[in-house]
């Protein structure tokens, strides 16, 4: 028999930064192309938009996450923000770049 698992690890597990995720919505030039990278590139990515382009951009990782027991497939606006705040000061600093353009 297997246990359950309740609190707070069950609600969040460890999110994987490291996977495939796109940043949309977001103009680069003379077009709108997602940029496809890795999660945590992503985010930090979405970190330096202003916040027009914040509030448009559109972040969908390679996988569903699950946080605070909600599993969410895409992400926009507040939700990347609390997204971002997940980042451990490591990841912050992390020197991943894209995978693909």
């Amino acid at each position: 028999m297997t246990e359950a698992t309740w609190g707070d690890d069950a609600m969040t597990p460890d999110i994987n930064w490291r996977m495939s995720a796109s940043l949309e919505n977001v103009h680069r030039g003379d077009s709108d192309l997602a940029e496809v990278t890795n999660l945590r590139a992503a985010v930090r990515a979405w970190q330096q938009l202003d916040p027009d382009h914040r509030a448009a951009a559109t972040l969908t990782p390679e996988h569903a996450l699950q946080i605070d027991g909600v599993t969410t497939a895409s992400f926009s606006g507040e939700a990347i923000a609390a997204l971002a705040e997940r980042l451990e000061p490591d990841d912050a600093n992390g020197q991943d770049g894209p995978i693909a353009a």
